[in-house]
């Protein structure tokens, strides 16, 4: 981390207090959702177990020890935790080298963050060794800091991740816009007192107290962020 000492509120002139935006990567920045999902089907079909559609719900926006015990658990695979983690990261890492499509609106939404100079963090639940295959492709310019999910001691739904990237950016989290795909996601940065904009990927979320919901990342700039923070 850079700093944990909260940035002094500075006010844009539209009369923003935004600090800093953090952003999800898995269906929010790039569209590797259902990445996952194929790659689970695969690896438990080849261990002769049939993953059933609805626990895509239950898996999605989870850290991997949740998801693949989950998963280890419903199907009686018989196979540890840490083997199957690592098949799932293999087989990942083999689907985002061959494509890796980005949500609509982030190229978009980085460039405009960039350009007037906004911290922005990358929060992903995801292991470091899978942040730093994907950030060759999005661009690693773009954040000034990355936070694997592997990499604090509790992950999503937990507001660790949050509260380190916020801290690591010198920021106050309540002066932190977040964008988020999943309830998990949704979750981990309420609890870390962060403004929420949620654009659901594959789950429906409802709107809340300092919880925003969107369609499309296309629906997300600089301005609406702005907008979210005023006080």
């Amino acid at each position: 981390m850079t700093s944990t000492v909260p940035a002094p509120v500075t006010r844009t002139a539209d009369g923003s207090a935004l600090q800093a935006v953090l952003l999800d990567m898995d269906g929010t920045l790039v569209d590797t959702e259902g990445f996952w999902w194929d790659v689970e089907v695969e690896v438990f079909a080849s261990l002769g177990h049939t993953l059933d559609d609805t626990w895509r719900h239950v898996v999605v926006g989870g850290p991997m020890s949740r998801s693949a015990g989950f998963l280890i658990e419903a199907t009686g695979a018989d196979i540890p935790l840490a083997e199957l983690t690592l098949l799932l990261n293999q087989g990942f890492e083999d689907r985002i080298d061959r494509a890796l499509p980005l949500m609509p609106g982030a190229a978009r939404l980085l460039a405009e963050l960039a350009a007037y100079e906004i911290p922005t963090a990358l929060v992903s639940a995801s292991h470091r060794r899978i942040i730093d295959r994907v950030l060759t492709s999005l661009g690693p310019q773009y954040f000034a800091l990355t936070v694997a999910g592997d990499e604090v001691e509790r992950t999503k739904p937990h507001p660790d991740p949050y509260l380190f990237a916020a801290a690591g950016l010198g920021a106050d989290p309540a002066r932190c816009a977040v964008v988020e795909d999943t309830a998990t996601g949704v979750a981990a940065a309420e609890a870390a007192g962060c403004h929420v904009v949620a654009v659901p990927s594959v789950a429906q979320i409802t709107p809340a107290a300092r919880r925003t919901v969107v369609t499309s990342l296309e629906e997300v700039d600089l301005a609406f962020l702005r907008g979210l923070i005023t006080v």
